[in-house]
């Protein structure tokens, strides 16, 4: 017994042991350089890579998912100083040697990043920004650093600025036009001015968002992903003439979310997404023609409103060769160049992780019918001791085919591992996209209870040894499937989790607030409310926090915590140091190791909260 227990803990201790790529990012000014972030043992750092060449030596400073490179020829390194994780802070740009740190918005409240690129020229860089005033549009000098000045102020959401070759002019995804609804418009400005030039809007039928404006000098259009459809389509926008071209690939069922755009020969990358299944491929700008340049795994990780509109991506070199960033959910995150004439080169290799399992795709009827997409990887030469079913974050995010640590680590302890796509989630079209709003959890709920159906029809999903997690708006959704779908799951662990949204949007930042707000309007927090249905929770709940958190603060949980307690309820919190999207394997592992060991209790027929080291709060709840 003692053996088994030994090659487990090296099994796991192994998965969490090799640094990975979590983020490719290219510097605008010169595509065959890029910023690659790797999650290690303690926090995440970064290295320069020059495309075609080893990766240089890691820079001696923590670097954050978010960071660009920007600045003069000797180049910096931009990105948020936030104090550990809170998400709240000021712009820093730091030079390689990390000798050299300047402030760039001294005298500015702290703010949160809800966008940041630098112009194809190299002299500017544009941050959008939140703060308790509203949204702003940055521009700061870059060769050399000068003081910000603002673009654009606005009340309503707006995010994901983005400079022209020449940095004269700046668009913004902006709902000025439509206040308190998440479908933006892209509004081009005057940089120098702040003078508007014109604004592209696609409404009724659905939002448009700015991908980039050519890279070339003196070419002033713009790539937009547009929804008239129903489902992106890539566009290209002329703002000073309003001439517009539309790429509709009828042929094609299905996203199509423009990536990057080469435009000295006319050529529109762009991953094409069906049921949840990605395909790289090229449009050519003047025949609107479409081929398949990469097959197998996953090309992009879209998101809709946080600093970056993916969260890493494939891009154009400079001459015109595809950057193909490529990961599965056995093979981390790695990138291939792929030539004009098409040869394939491994230029990043993958990070020479344990072995994994891949996963299947399979799309279940929710309850109204609609199709939702669960992956699911399996333990291969035994049956599964349980099974644990993830709910992603945002929600506007997805899990698509790409490497996940935790989920590996599961089916590495003999567990069924499965995740579900449920309404809110991006690449399935708009309607599914926005299909959660204003149903108070009740698409949700259906979507998750859907996924769990479909697996016991294949032998899984036993609700004795079933389990539900996620993080984020995934925290939310796994405590309140505890209390809404209480037959369904023996325990959930969340992570950086909602239970109460009436605390919780008082506390969050102002980037955050206003969205929930509106998502969550006081007549719907009730049903919204993990907290609500505490009366009805029978499994056991693992919640783990971060004390810097200002997206999902402490308090949003600790009701929810305090009363499931009092009740005499399973209940566990966990605070660690850090905020909302923390990194570092040691931190990774941990929590890993903390989940399977709780799985086993309930395997044992043992309490989670039994023998926990000390109180969370006065009713009595533990943390471990």
């Amino acid at each position: 017994m003692t053996g088994t227990h030994d090659l487990q803990d090296e099994t796991l201790r192994a998965r969490f042991a090799v640094p990975h790529t979590l983020a490719v990012r290219p510097a605008q000014a010169d595509p065959d350089l890029a910023l690659v972030v790797e999650d290690q043992r303690a926090e995440s750092f970064a290295r320069l890579w020059r495309v075609g060449e080893a990766p240089g030596e890691e820079l001696p400073f923590p670097v954050a998912v978010g960071a660009i490179i920007a600045g003069d020829g000797n180049g910096w390194i931009v990105d948020l100083a936030d104090g550990g994780g809170s998400e709240v802070g000021s712009l820093v740009a730091t030079s390689l040697d990390g000798s050299r740190r300047v402030d760039l918005t001294p005298g500015r409240e702290p703010f949160v990043l809800r966008g940041l690129e630098a112009s194809a020229d190299g002299s500017l860089v544009l941050a959008s920004i939140v703060d308790e005033q509203g949204y702003h549009l940055l521009a700061i000098p870059a060769r050399p650093w000068g003081p910000a000045s603002v673009v654009h102020h606005t009340a309503a959401e707006a995010w994901y600025g983005q400079p022209s070759a020449d940095g004269r002019l700046a668009s913004m995804d902006t709902t000025d036009h439509n206040p308190g609804v998440r479908r933006a418009a892209v509004s081009v400005f005057e940089v120098a001015s702040g003078a508007p030039v014109a604004v592209l809007d696609d409404l009724p039928a659905g939002p448009v968002r700015a991908v980039r404006f050519s890279p070339e000098p003196g070419d002033e259009r713009l790539l937009v992903a547009t929804e008239r459809t129903g489902y992106v389509r890539p566009a290209i926008w002329d703002p000073l003439t309003g001439e517009r071209v539309d790429f509709e690939a009828s042929d094609l069922e299905g996203e199509v979310i423009p990536l990057d755009w080469h435009a000295a020969d006319g050529r529109i990358l762009a991953v094409h997404v069906f049921d949840g299944i990605q395909r790289l491929l090229e449009f050519d700008e003047r025949t609107g023609a479409h081929r398949v340049v990469r097959v197998g795994g996953s090309f992009a990780n879209p998101d809709v409103a946080d600093l970056h509109a993916f969260q890493w991506s494939s891009w154009y070199r400079r001459d015109g060769g595809v950057v193909a960033l490529r990961s599965a959910w056995d093979v981390p995150l790695h990138a291939e160049l792929i030539d004009q004439d098409g040869t394939v080169t491994v230029a990043l290799p993958p990070a020479a992780t344990p072995p994994g399992v891949p996963f299947t795709s399979h799309m279940v009827p929710s309850a109204d019918g609609v199709p939702v997409q669960v992956w699911l990887g399996l333990p291969s030469g035994r049956a599964p001791l349980g099974t644990v079913l993830e709910v992603h974050g945002g929600p506007n995010l997805v899990f698509l085919d790409e490497y996940n640590p935790s989920a590996q680590a599961w089916i590495d302890a003999g567990f069924a591992y499965a995740t579900v796509n449920y309404r809110g989630s991006v690449t399935f079209g708009q309607a599914f996209r926005e299909g959660f709003w204003g149903s108070g959890g009740d698409r949700e709920i259906d979507d998750i209870a859907a996924a769990v159906g479909w697996l016991r029809e294949q032998g899984l999903g036993d609700p004795a040894s079933t389990f539900i997690t996620g993080a984020s708006f995934g925290g939310h959704l796994t405590l309140l499937s505890l209390g809404r779908l209480p037959e369904l799951f023996a325990g959930g662990f969340a992570h950086v989790a909602v239970a109460d949204w009436e605390a919780a949007i008082a506390a969050m930042n102002p980037a955050v607030r206003g969205v929930w707000q509106t998502w969550v309007p006081p007549e719907a927090v009730a049903r919204y409310s993990a907290v609500s249905y505490v009366d009805r929770v029978r499994g056991s709940a693992w919640i783990n926090q971060g004390a810097l958190d200002t997206r999902t603060p402490v308090v949003g949980v600790q009701r929810f915590v305090d009363e499931i307690a009092a009740r005499g309820g399973d209940v566990v919190l966990r605070i660690f140091d850090g905020g909302h999207e923390p990194t570092g394997l040691e931190l990774l592992e941990s929590e890993q190791r903390i989940m399977i060991e709780l799985a086993h209790r309930t395997l044992d027929g043992r309490r989670w909260s039994d023998g926990a080291e000390r109180p969370a709060s006065a009713a009595g709840a533990s943390s471990i």
